[in-house]
């Protein structure tokens, strides 16, 4: 969770950043939903709905809690006992409606959270019905996104860690690598 290891049972914040790794899943429940994160997924919880940069997620729910896949939006049509999936992987997004309909909506830029609670105008997804799968092309319908694949997203910590090393590698080039006494003009 937002770049550390988390326990088995942790708080989950509106903004925070989730990611399994490889063989590992991470179960998410609120009121009314449950949000089952597969291996290799990372995700921002936004309270009322889950952003998915890349990786798999299952989704119960009895009311109506969004999964936005870029310019995707994946909406319960009824507030009632719905299953789904969304699968971002490859700049390929891939909706199962197990349980229920969904509504996949499309937008022609990455969604803000102002804009994911507002109501669809434009619907160039359509819906998914109980028992269909879909997939949507990224490339597509949100343009060329910078895409990062699993187990390569590059953690902060380590960004931080390798600045102050670099910092310390110029310092030592510039200054010298300690043990050398400095030429001045009363020792020539």
């Amino acid at each position: 969770m937002n770049g550390y290891e988390a326990n088995n049972s942790a708080a989950v914040f509106s903004g925070d950043v989730l990611e399994t790794k490889s063989g590992f899943s991470a179960e998410l429940t609120l009121d009314g939903t449950s949000v089952l994160l597969q291996p290799e997924t990372v995700a921002k919880f936004q309270g009322d709905w889950l952003e998915l940069d890349h990786g798999s997620v299952s989704v119960a729910t009895t009311r109506s809690f969004k999964v936005v896949a870029h310019c995707l939006s994946v909406v319960p049509v009824m507030n009632d006992g719905t299953n789904y999936e969304v699968t971002d992987v490859n700049g390929n997004v891939h909706v199962a409606a197990r349980k229920l309909n969904v509504n996949v909506s499309v937008s022609g830029h990455r969604k803000t959270p102002a804009e994911v609670l507002q109501p669809q105008t434009e619907s160039q997804g359509g819906s998914v019905h109980e028992g269909e799968e879909r997939n949507y092309s990224e490339s597509d319908l949100c343009g060329g996104l910078k895409r990062t694949s699993p187990g390569t997203a590059v953690n902060p910590k380590w960004i931080a860690l390798g600045a102050a090393g670099a910092g310390v590698l110029i310092w030592v080039v510039i200054h010298g690598g300690g043990g050398h006494t400095p030429v001045s003009a009363s020792q020539p």
